[in-house]
């Protein structure tokens, strides 16, 4: 059976995708990903404060948007040594993944605010990456600024940079939007080819001993899939063929539960960093099992099978899916040990 998918208007081979991590730091692991199965890489994210470092030539810690990024979410923003590409280096190792492999190399930014972003998304551009993921994450911490003043300031940097690029752009969001099927829309009316559900939050724990703030890392787990479906299956009758899934994809039935939502590709990352490249081979081989041994004629057939505009009971992914699983909580099912 043909895995082969679109995504961001590029052809991939099956929907399996690295999504943006330190795995495409060396063009070396790079080539082994392709070799097994990845149909695509996204870059690690530039950060919009590491440029700003670079062309002032300081090092400082940021105050205003301290734990403000989901790769930065220590309170503190690092030196400019901690980062494994400084902006040169990451222009020249797109050239050099480029060269190398066949399969769409897709950059990605972390930023806030607009002016470099524009020039920085033409390098890249200039770069030869096939596509750009734009990875927005502010944590707001103003109470005079409004959730509408953040999308607005979100939409008009989107804008802009599709003003400067003629490569495809995704929008990688977080899941805490006030109403997140307006703000897709938006977002596609301001040139977003795509939209990544959802960035990962990491979050700060305080040392108690120590008294300080200190970041925390986790690798994903299959637990998480379960936001990414509800919004997938919301957004994929409105929004056919624009949405990706990241975090909490680890085994070939989390794959076909985001296909059947409406996933157009998969990011994998944590259970890549688990288990090698070859859980690329092992996914896809698995996915082609399953397609087979249930009869599907092809991906298309499978992709949104289970999205709100398709599956028997749209209403399990609503508010009486919330008041069913309350009305039915007990302490036994739980498994707890209270009679």
């Amino acid at each position: 059976m043909n895995l082969e998918t679109k995504y961001l208007g590029l052809k991939l081979k099956n929907p399996l995708i690295l999504g943006a991590s330190p795995l495409a730091d060396k063009v070396e692991t790079v080539q082994r990903l392709e070799e097994a199965g990845a149909s695509a890489i996204v870059l690690r994210s530039l950060f919009e404060e590491q440029i700003q470092m670079e062309d002032q030539a300081i090092e400082h810690h940021v105050e205003r948007h301290g734990g403000a990024f989901s790769e930065a979410a220590s309170g503190f923003f690092p030196a400019l040594s901690d980062f494994a590409l400084d902006t040169g280096q990451y222009l020249e190792q797109i050239r050099k993944i480029k060269q190398k492999v066949s399969i769409p190399v897709i950059g990605s930014l972390n930023g806030v605010t607009s002016g470099g972003w524009e020039y920085h998304s033409k390098l890249i551009e200039e770069a030869g990456a096939d596509a750009l993921e734009l990875n927005f994450f502010e944590l707001p911490t103003e109470t005079d600024e409004s959730a509408a003043d953040i999308e607005k300031r979100y939409i008009e940097i989107l804008k802009h940079i599709r003003a400067m690029v003629k490569i495809p752009l995704a929008v990688k969001l977080s899941p805490f939007f006030s109403s997140i099927p307006n703000f897709v829309k938006s977002l596609k009316e301001a040139g977003a080819d795509g939209v990544v559900l959802f960035n990962r939050l990491y979050q700060s724990d305080i040392d108690i001993e120590s008294l300080e703030v200190r970041p925390i890392l986790h690798l994903s787990s299959s637990s998480e899939l379960g936001l990414r479906l509800r919004w997938l299956a919301i957004l994929e009758p409105h929004f056919p063929g624009l949405l990706a899934v990241s975090g909490g994809v680890h085994t070939s039935s989390d794959v076909i539960k985001s296909l059947m939502a409406g996933a157009s590709v998969i990011q994998l990352v944590s259970t890549i960093l688990k288990h090698g490249p070859e859980q690329f081979r092992i996914l896809e081989q698995e996915l082609l099992d399953w397609l087979e041994k249930n009869e599907y004629e092809s991906l298309d057939q499978l992709r949104g099978s289970m999205s709100l505009r398709t599956c028997p009971d749209p209403s399990a992914f609503g508010r009486a899916n919330y008041m069913k699983i309350l009305r039915g909580w007990s302490l036994s099912s739980t498994g707890s040990q209270f009679s």
